[in-house]
């Protein structure tokens, strides 16, 4: 035991931080050394007594010590074997539990970055929406108190669906379908805008970011357009692989870059929540932008049923 200590807590976290060698070998071989004698001297002159028939002879105290060769081949072989063995249990016992902790603050760190992602992506949305409903209110228009409706019930999946990791695709469909009325009712006829969506089943799907890619193309877009701009929005889900499309038409002159606006932070949002399982490409061509997102869902699936069934476990 005290070999296994020795060796645990004495030279092996020594040797794991130390840059020079030569002083935990010494610590070692005088340590070793003394631990044999004193091993030595507890077989001799405790237990032998108790367990031999008198008379018998025994060795000295002074004789064990000067007797290395004896220490070296007997003792510390049968001294250190499972003292090494114990030390090897408890280095991997100890890597296990900083693995674990460091899993676990990283974990932490992305739930922490996803979180503070959301709540730049909600008053964003939120305040352009406002602006939008303040518009009308200013010329009086019928149709402000439908639109104080439209947003009541964005603010309802927004404020209180949303709070998971994932929501249903089919309530993302309904959530863009009233963002586009409500859009509508403030850019009236000159606005045209396409919404196609066709999926095999439905799913859960990351909240938020297909509103935020849709919000990007109304502000970048309508918003900017003097003419008759065009949003076409395609959205499709085959054998759990999700694709979404948004394309705007914008105005010659503009800066295209400003379009990219919110991008950064769904491209954020992606890496954590479908590290390597998503596409997110970006084109412009003839004064229209184009947004294309691809989603390979089949993976989310399976980490979906292991948290349910790490929920159900820890109940």
């Amino acid at each position: 035991m005290i070999a296994s200590y020795f060796l645990a807590y004495i030279i092996i976290p020594r040797l794991i931080t130390a840059k020079n060698y030569y002083p935990i070998a010494a610590y070692f071989f005088v340590g070793s050394y003394i631990i044999c004698v004193c091993a030595r001297i507890v077989v001799v002159h405790v237990l032998e007594p108790i367990i031999r028939t008198p008379p018998f002879s025994q060795e000295s105290v002074l004789e064990i010590i000067i007797d290395v060769p004896t220490l070296i081949t007997h003792y510390f072989p049968l001294t250190f074997s499972a003292a090494w063995i114990f030390a090897f249990i408890k280095l991997i016992k100890e890597q296990y539990i900083v693995q674990q902790h460091k899993l676990s603050l990283e974990k932490e760190r992305a739930e922490t970055e996803l979180k503070t992602l959301k709540a730049q992506l909600n008053p964003h949305f939120l305040f352009n929406t406002l602006n939008n409903i303040y518009s009308l209110s200013l010329v009086n228009s019928p149709v402000t108190s439908k639109s104080i409706a439209g947003l009541s019930e964005i603010l309802d999946h927004v404020l209180y669906r949303c709070n998971g990791m994932y929501v249903p695709l089919s309530a993302e469909i309904t959530l863009i379908e009233n963002y586009i009325e409500l859009e509508k009712l403030r850019y009236g006829g000159r606005l045209e805008v396409n919404f196609t969506h066709v999926i095999d089943h439905d799913t859960n799907i990351a909240p938020l970011i297909l509103l935020s890619l849709v919000e990007n193309a109304f502000k970048h877009g309508a918003g900017e357009d003097i003419g008759d701009p065009i949003i076409n929005i395609d959205l499709k889900l085959n054998d759990n692989r999700f694709r979404f499309m948004v394309s705007n038409s914008f105005m010659p002159g503009k800066d295209k870059e400003e379009n990219r606006i919110g991008i950064n932070n769904i491209t954020k949002q992606l890496q954590l929540l479908y590290p390597k399982q998503y596409d997110l490409s970006i084109t412009t061509h003839n004064h229209i932008f184009v947004v294309l997102l691809h989603i390979n869902l089949k993976n989310n699936i399976s980490k979906e049923q292991n948290s349910y069934e790490s929920k159900m476990s820890f109940s």
